[in-house]
């Protein structure tokens, strides 16, 4: 299991989410609790109907999961802006 849905509850093996984030997966859940990895959930409409996208942000890194009604990831992404700080706009639904 990478991604789990019931519910309406959407539960990431913590391994997938490191390895999009680039981190120690033993470190994954205390960033969770210490909010230091943040997240966004967004259902899909129209053609993108029964899809989830998933962006997790952490430090200067945005990472994103496309996942179906099943949990199967349709697409993964990163965006590592290295020294840079992420830009605001990134935070938000959409782009």
């Amino acid at each position: 299991m990478q991604v789990e849905i019931s519910n309406d509850n959407i539960l990431i093996d913590a391994r997938l989410l490191a390895d999009l984030l680039r981190l120690d997966p033993t470190a994954v859940h205390s960033l969770l609790r210490t909010q230091e990895i943040t997240s966004l959930c967004e259902r899909g409409i129209g053609e993108h109907e029964g899809e989830y996208r998933l962006s997790f942000f952490y430090g200067n890194r945005r990472a994103r999961l496309s996942i179906d009604a099943a949990g199967n990831v349709i697409r993964r992404s990163l965006i590592d802006f290295g020294q840079a700080v992420l830009p605001r706009q990134l935070h938000r639904t959409g782009g």
